[in-house]
């Protein structure tokens, strides 16, 4: 079974109500009862969304695919653990795929993901984006291609990933157009990016 996954092509996925959760839940009860044909149709359904979702999370294509597979390979041998009085049947299907990426994550290192990673501690609401910044040692790389942005694009970048700012919030914040916020946003970004190679 654990080949077959990757390998369906599948001829009679389950219709528009399963992908809303109504028969999703039927379909969970026949793979419990060993019905491939019915994972084959919760495949077809729900894989497309998922691996957006695993991208989301993981940011590599090869590693999301991994994490939709191993989703399926529990859905298909937990089947039986889904217990629709407890909650919907998609909701159970992402909170697999949610602890299998986060498994994942932890499994890899997150050296591979984040090099150079320098511990910031808490950040409260509160602190202002140089303060953020000052935070981080003086000698690490990260730092560095901070201080090389102009002060008012690191501000912005501070704010968004270190504040969580979204950027409407930015834009609205600065009193600058969205596409603006976006701009600079991306244009910091990838600045850093050449920094930190």
């Amino acid at each position: 079974m654990e080949l077959a996954v990757r390998e369906w092509r599948v001829t009679a996925p389950i219709d528009r109500t399963d992908r809303q959760g109504g028969n999703l839940a039927a379909a969970l009860g026949r793979c419990a009862a060993g019905d491939q044909s019915a994972l084959r149709g919760i495949y077809d359904a729900e894989a497309p969304r998922m691996l957006g979702v695993a991208l989301r999370l993981v940011r590599r294509r090869a590693v999301a695919e991994e994490v939709v597979h191993d989703t399926f390979l529990q859905v298909w041998q937990r089947a039986a653990s889904f217990d629709p009085a407890r909650g919907e049947a998609r909701a159970w299907l992402y909170a697999i795929l949610r602890n299998r990426a986060l498994s994942v994550l932890r499994g890899e290192g997150r050296v591979d993901l984040v090099e150079d990673f320098e511990p910031m501690g808490l950040v409260s609401d509160d602190e202002g984006p140089e303060n953020a910044v000052m935070r981080l040692s003086e000698g690490g790389r990260l730092r560095r291609c901070l201080d090389g942005l102009e002060a008012g694009r690191r501000h912005v970048v501070v704010l968004a990933y270190v504040q969580g700012l979204s950027h409407g919030e930015l834009a609205g914040r600065l009193g600058v157009p969205l596409g603006t916020v976006k701009s600079w946003i991306r244009r910091s970004l990838a600045a850093l990016k050449e920094c930190m190679a």
